[in-house]
């Protein structure tokens, strides 16, 4: 096992309230000091069922610029068919931790696939109150059943269902993005991998921490994906950072959220901002989330989107294969 599993660690501060000090942040990280106290954030609400696509473009263009973050209502994924993969989702987690270790990572794996706690180098030495569940769900080629649960038996149908309704969404978005560029509707998609664009399930399993002013669930950081899809459960715990402060984001229920990730930036020419976001985590209550990382395929390589490239915009962002992008950001190397 790669370390002792937060959901344990938690089990076990439960009957003395303690808090291992490899947990508490440094304080310029501390959710008690650092977060804005007032109300929480209301980023962007888009209506994905405004039927005039010049002004969903428009709505999309804008949040995606100055927020780089926005929740989408009206998106045509059934409730029910979201409701089923939170359920097994939080089943999984709540299983023996023998049966949740069949899955996990396996050792000096260079896929972050699999059941597991440390994601990226820890600064100082300081950890993540999370642990974790990744797979691709999209596309079948690049599907390994061995990361999917077989515990709950609905585990597997419930993602697949999820997936089929998400096509959907992302054709939408992506279609919103490149038109937003003065571009062709199918050209960001194709700039991020077409039909190979790879869809990466993460569960994120924040237990009940004992000082949630001290720590924090992920820390700061911007996606490598081109786009992020996120389903929260119930419990608020995600802060984006704006304006210097960093504020909590209030859940609209039953919507996605949407972040811009790096690539979309970097294909943009900075156009559209990667969101710089973290999570708190909760006293009493487990949070979870469901993000799905939109993703080139790792040999694709990815730079500035050369219709948006001239003399007087020159590219602002280095071109490079995907997999060595994320390779030189898990492992801190500058960019």
């Amino acid at each position: 096992m790669e370390a002792e599993r937060v959901q344990a660690i938690s089990s076990d501060s439960k009957s003395n309230d303690s808090m291992p000090s490899d947990f508490i942040r440094p304080e310029n990280e501390q959710p008690g000091i650092t977060t804005f106290p007032g109300q929480a954030f209301e980023v962007p609400v888009i209506d994905f069922g405004i039927v005039e696509e010049e002004k969903l473009v428009q709505t999309i263009v804008n949040a995606s610029c100055q927020w780089g973050m926005f929740q989408i209502v009206n998106h045509d994924i059934p409730r029910d068919v979201i409701s089923k993969l939170q359920t097994v989702g939080k089943q999984f987690f709540e299983l023996p931790q023998e049966e949740k270790e069949v899955y996990a990572k396996p050792p000096n794996s260079q896929s972050v696939e699999g059941y597991g706690t440390k994601l990226q180098k820890e600064v100082e030495g300081k950890k993540g109150w999370v642990d974790h569940l990744f797979h691709k769900i999209w596309p079948p080629s690049a599907i390994n059943l061995n990361f999917w649960p077989k515990n709950p038996p609905s585990y597997r149908e419930a993602n697949e269902e999820y997936a089929k309704y998400l096509h959907g969404v992302v054709d939408k978005l992506l279609r919103s993005l490149s038109l937003g560029l003065g571009l062709e509707g199918h050209e960001l998609k194709e700039g991020v991998g077409g039909d190979e664009l790879v869809y990466m399930m993460k569960i994120n399993y924040y237990p009940p921490c004992p000082r949630p002013d001290l720590a924090l669930g992920v820390v700061a950081h911007t996606d490598m994906s081109a786009i992020t899809i996120l389903v929260p459960n119930d419990v608020q715990g995600l802060q984006l950072f704006k304006d210097d402060y960093w504020y909590d984001v209030k859940y609209i229920p039953n919507a996605l959220v949407i972040h811009i990730g790096d690539q979309i930036e970097i294909l943009s020419n900075g156009k559209y901002k990667s969101v710089l976001h973290r999570t708190t985590v909760n006293k009493e209550k487990t949070r979870m989330s469901w993000p799905v990382f939109l993703e080139p395929p790792s040999t694709l390589v990815v730079g500035p989107h050369p219709k948006l490239v001239n003399e007087d915009n020159p590219p602002k962002y280095k071109t490079k294969k995907f997999s060595d992008y994320v390779y030189c950001k898990l492992n801190k190397i500058p960019q």
